[in-house]
């Protein structure tokens, strides 16, 4: 850039696509013509046609500026499910305190906030760069919403950083707003209509504030969340809330989280199933299954005959205790 570009923007007030000059700030022609006052006015026109060149690079997001951090909001839909004082995080920071910020950031002008910017990929950078009370360097592009969560997807489906829990709840998040499933494809490449409601309708079977708990899981695919999922159908019990306060379990990385959650709730099912027995009758006209708890017996008769001898058996029953009775006594116990 020139050092009559350089000069110009310095006293520019911040331009986004959004602004025009005014009448007031525009540079009004002198009528005299003498040599020095056309040169002058030679050189006014040639500041206004840099100016307005830009004003066009500021407008396309062609043009990298470096922003206040504090200026800054995040997107309006949550793409990750991270903690930033996880370990990655720290190596980030660590990147641009020592290498400085390599990639800038995408962010959009508010349309009513002036001096305000939105994100639309780039929050890890962002968060980073304002703990080191670094400037932003961002491209600046006017986007729709759904133009902003579509590079908000594009950008994490190059880096393929996001997990597929992650992918879930940002699909079902950005469901819940009213984007159309259209574009919510659109942020995942090639993701089939089947996938994605599958994906939404995954997510929706899991607790929030289980997944927070969790985490990310990197390597933990649909399969196993599915499973996951389906073992909490019961409910979130207290076992499991105590695991997710305990000291031993925020220290573990996300995926091993997720697999002592999920051996968590696999206990607890198997604690809770019923042990089954089994009778049949020599001509297997009656089949008879025993459901035990810990202090519950439940019968079960099927096959031809089986709601006859149900029937019949609980008949007798009062003659069946007291043969019950008598031969406990019979045995001394």
């Amino acid at each position: 850039m020139s050092k009559r570009r350089d000069a110009l923007k310095d006293f520019l007030t911040p331009i986004t696509a959004t602004q025009e000059f005014s009448a007031e700030n525009s540079f009004r022609r002198p009528q005299a013509t003498s040599g020095a006052l056309q040169s002058m006015n030679d050189a006014i026109s040639g500041l206004s046609h840099e100016a307005e060149e830009l004003r066009h690079a500021l407008a396309d997001g062609t043009l990298i500026v470096e922003l206040d951090a504090n200026d800054i909001d995040a997107s309006f839909v949550k793409d990750r499910i991270e903690d930033f004082d996880s370990s990655d995080f720290e190596a980030l920071l660590e990147s641009i305190r020592d290498n400085g910020q390599a990639v800038p950031v995408l962010v959009r002008p508010y349309p009513d906030r002036a001096g305000r910017y939105q994100i639309a990929y780039g929050h890890r950078r962002v968060a980073a760069l304002k703990k080191l009370g670094q400037k932003v360097k961002a491209f600046v592009r006017e986007l729709s919403d759904d133009q902003l969560v579509i590079a908000q997807g594009n950008e994490n489906l190059e880096r393929k950083d996001l997990t597929f829990i992650e992918k879930a709840f940002f699909a079902m998040r950005l469901e819940d707003r009213g984007t159309s499933r259209a574009v919510i494809m659109s942020t995942f490449g090639t993701t089939s209509k089947g996938v994605l409601s599958e994906m939404i309708s995954l997510a929706r079977k899991l607790p929030d504030d289980v997944v927070q708990a969790i985490g990310a899981a990197p390597g933990v695919g649909r399969p196993k969340w599915e499973s996951f999922a389906n073992e909490l159908s019961g409910g979130v019990t207290e076992k499991l809330k105590a695991l997710f306060a305990s000291p031993a379990f925020t220290s573990l990385k996300s995926a091993d989280r997720f697999q002592l959650a999920f051996k968590t709730v696999q206990n607890k099912q198997k604690n809770r199933d019923p042990i089954h027995d089994g009778w049949s009758s020599t001509d297997q006209t009656v089949q008879v299954t025993a459901k035990s708890k810990s202090k519950t017996l439940a019968l079960e008769f099927s096959s031809s005959e089986g709601k006859i001898f149900g029937e019949w058996l609980t008949n007798h029953l009062e003659r069946l205790y007291v043969e019950y009775r008598q031969a406990k006594i019979n045995s001394g116990e």
